[in-house]
């Protein structure tokens, strides 16, 4: 099902309209001033993705929501349903150049469940508290919504008309592979995003403080190909009081003990190596190219994710078998999160048939590209201008994300995709953690700081 909302368009008075690549005449105070409310209210609609339609919920409403935001000011927007529910929005904004290229802007509107009784406050209560917004979403990755909402809120109420087209999409889906959302709008409605050769998104541009007057930004050039999979073990089923040689969950158990202990060969893709050289210039230390681990501890938690990235990995995250204490089952299953680098496919599946072993059988549940560009060109010559603007002790740096974005589809348009989601972070704050993480929360300040950026970037991107 297809929906679409439109409004009259709200101008300035005079009705005029400012060139993006103006010197800077709005001040943005209407955007640094309501995106923590917006965001507040966009992590109240529960927007669970348990991976089964039947029991996710709100992205229909958060698209709705979103939807009315936007005409609101006059931008007209579309919503796409894969399934009942499971919708996705996207909106043209006209640039004053159509000739050129357009940027698409993205991100999803679903969440990873959230249990209350673990969290400080409830996780769908959008609270502000102590500076933060706090809530399921508020880092991954409803911030960088809020954060664009309230800037092209401001530019449609003020009259300013980016220097080309940007494609905007909130999307379904993503955290349980985008099958329903950014994947479904590739394949089913790919003229949404005609002409778009780039892309920015979550995960990058984020700060790590070397010291007061130094902090590596984060800009995500690269992110590891997801294989999510589950191993079966099969045996003779029988009584648990016998001896029994042929027992599928000792056979499962020794496959995902191998697996889960696993420590796999270090590979340092282009975009590690320039972040190990940019950590190693900027700490004034040594990198050991086999053990890089060593020099990234300086980094605090963030070293988890980028440790990730310096090889394949294989986390088993599911064990399910059997039914009664005293029956030996005919079949146990596990599932595991595997992740690949980039070029690095066939050596996984080789890497993972060494240590799975014989006797068990392996199917993919979900399986996507990696995905790599170059840290260079315009677009990321103005990613680092707009940092530097912001904050003159900023040094952008790209980087590899463990995890996986809405990019694996995109890229599969032609665009060069980035993780380009500002925030200017305190130093103390462990970000690593608030990923998928409880008590999961985003400062104030680093919002305005993400929109002061986002804006300077998009005007000449």
């Amino acid at each position: 099902m297809e929906y679409l909302f439109t409004l009259a368009r709200e101008g300035p008075g005079n009705g005029t309209i400012t060139s993006m690549a103006e010197p800077f005449a709005q001040p943005l105070a209407a955007a640094q001033s309501e995106v923590a409310e917006l965001l507040s209210d966009l992590i109240r609609i529960d927007t669970t993705n348990t991976g089964d339609t039947a029991t996710s919920a709100g992205e229909r409403a958060a698209a709705e929501w979103m939807a009315c935001k936007l005409a609101d000011v006059g931008i007209d927007s579309e919503i796409h349903e894969s399934e009942p529910g499971r919708a996705s929005l996207v909106a043209r904004i006209e640039g004053a150049d159509r000739s050129r290229p357009a940027l698409l802007v993205h991100g999803h509107l679903d969440v990873v469940p959230a249990d209350p009784g673990e969290w400080s406050v409830h996780p769908f209560s959008g609270e502000e508290r102590d500076g933060y917004i706090w809530g399921r979403g508020a880092v991954d990755m409803k911030d960088m919504d809020a954060m664009v909402l309230a800037l092209v809120r401001d530019w449609a109420r003020t009259g300013v008309q980016p220097p080309r087209d940007i494609v905007l999409a909130y999307v379904a889906d993503e955290e349980a592979g985008g099958k329903l959302g950014a994947r479904w709008l590739v394949d089913e409605h790919p003229d949404l995003f005609e002409g778009c050769t780039e892309a920015i998104s979550e995960v990058g541009g984020f700060s790590i403080t070397v010291r007061d007057d130094l902090r590596l930004y984060l800009v995500q050039t690269a992110e590891k190909g997801l294989a999510w999979m589950r191993l079966t073990a099969s045996g003779k089923p029988g009584h648990g009081s016998f001896v029994h040689d042929d027992n599928a969950v000792t056979r499962l158990c020794q496959a995902v003990a191998r697996l889960g202990s696993a420590r796999l060969p270090t590979v340092l893709t282009p975009p590690m190596r320039q972040f190990l050289d940019a950590v190693s210039d900027a700490y004034g230390i040594e990198i050991d190219p086999d053990q890089p681990e060593e020099a990234l501890a300086r980094l605090g938690s963030i070293s988890r994710m980028i440790g990730a990235a310096l090889r394949n990995t294989a986390n088993p995250t599911m064990v399910d078998a059997g039914y009664k204490a005293n029956v030996i089952p005919g079949t146990a299953s596990a599932t595991v999160d595997g992740r690949f680098l980039y070029g690095q496919q066939e050596e996984f599946e080789r890497q993972l048939a060494g240590l799975i072993g014989e006797g068990i059988q392996r199917e993919w549940i979900v399986h996507d590209q990696a995905v790599e560009t170059t840290f260079d060109g315009p677009l990321v010559d103005q990613m680092v201008a707009a940092l530097k603007a912001e904050d003159d002790g900023a040094r952008p740096v790209p980087f590899t994300m463990s995890g996986g974005t809405d990019a694996k589809s995109f890229e599969r348009l032609g665009m060069r995709c980035f993780g380009f989601s500002p925030l200017r972070l305190p130093a103390d704050l462990d970000f690593a953690s608030l990923f998928h993480g409880i008590d999961e929360r985003v400062p104030v300040e680093s919002l305005q700081f993400g929109i002061r950026v986002l804006d300077r970037f998009l005007r000449n991107a």
